[in-house]
């Protein structure tokens, strides 16, 4: 089978899940990067080097700033001419709509955040979260190419081998487009918790502590500060539910949930969060999850393979403690 994988980047930034997904296509046979706008030689190297057999670079000035409709033309020749079976992308919010265009093109649909993949026969069955992720369903795609996207983390990422090499092919860019990008401005943020192999996420329960005599605002600070200190010390990120960013104690950068990230971390740390389904949706797919809550009845516990019932302001100090003497720190 012949996966064309497309690469996501911002600037040179790539999204990690463009890795795993060249590793899911290797799994299926031949795997062919597709890395597009200008200076993409250090991408296209990168690519080879986590397992692609054949890049293609469309190194364009056309194609220097993301614009759905030549990305899209571009992508829709470029499997045109070359007949891949699957067409495979990170799920970003860039790779949502350039997919959907490029399917249109192509007569063939989209599978959205794939979980498994798996062959029966000569069809290739997708498994992916439905309703909001309260039920998996195993569906086909009719057209081809198959066009999936997967979401970061759902996929064992290859190992990288230096030095590895293949087949490099320059395509051409299909430049026409209506619209034209006059500037953008980008937020810089250290956060980014689609990544994160660790998460300690925190809800409105963070700025719940009347021992300390502070309002909710000073409460929260002192106890995401708290948050922090264990999410670095275990080499992880700091989350929140919507209630915790809605309060003002944290940005949107570490959002978990419905309308914020969904996240597949190794470990998931909830703390003061109650477990609405919103954020549920967010974080259930988690390998391991630990929820600390006062409330022994909190939804969240349902979802978690450990569970602590009692006040985080004591809960987490002493697991931070007790993690640095068992790591030597």
């Amino acid at each position: 089978m012949k996966t064309f994988v497309y690469i996501d980047h911002f600037k040179g930034e790539v999204q990690p899940a463009s890795w795993e997904a060249i590793g899911v296509a290797k799994s299926f046979g031949t795997a062919v990067a597709l890395v597009f706008g200008a200076g993409a030689d250090e991408i296209a190297k990168a690519a080879f080097e986590y397992g692609a057999d054949e890049v293609i670079v469309v190194d364009d000035a056309a194609l220097a700033d993301y614009r759905a409709e030549p990305y899209a033309s571009t992508l829709s020749a470029l499997a045109s001419s070359s007949t891949p079976d699957l067409i495979l992308f990170p799920t970003t919010a860039r790779t949502r709509e350039l997919a959907a265009m490029s399917a249109v093109d192509l007569s063939t649909g989209v599978l959205t955040d794939v979980a498994k993949f798996e062959m029966n026969g000569e069809q290739l069955v997708a498994t992916r979260p439905i309703y909001e992720g309260k039920v998996l369903e195993k569906t086909v795609c009719s057209g081809k190419p198959v066009m999936a996207t997967i979401p970061a983390r759902a996929f064992p990422k290859p190992e990288r081998v230096a030095g590895k090499t293949g087949t490099l092919t320059k395509g051409e860019a299909k430049s026409d487009a209506l619209t034209t990008v006059l500037g953008y401005a980008a937020t810089e943020s250290a956060v980014n918790i689609g990544d994160a192999a660790v998460i300690v996420s925190g809800g409105r329960g963070v700025s719940n502590n009347p021992s300390l005599g502070l309002d909710e605002a000073a409460t929260a600070k002192i106890g995401f500060e708290m948050l922090g200190e264990l999410a670095k010390l275990l080499g992880g990120a700091v989350g929140a539910s919507r209630a915790a960013v809605d309060g003002g104690y944290v940005t949107y950068a570490h959002q978990v949930g419905q309308t914020g990230k969904v996240v597949s971390p190794d470990l998931y740390i909830a703390c003061g969060i109650s477990g609405a389904i919103q954020h549920l949706v967010g974080m259930r797919n988690s390998k391991v999850i630990v929820a600390i809550n006062k409330d022994a009845d909190a939804p969240v516990f349902k979802q978690a393979r450990y569970g602590v019932v009692g006040d985080l302001f004591a809960i987490i100090p002493a697991l931070t403690e007790a993690m640095k003497k068992k790591m030597g720190k």
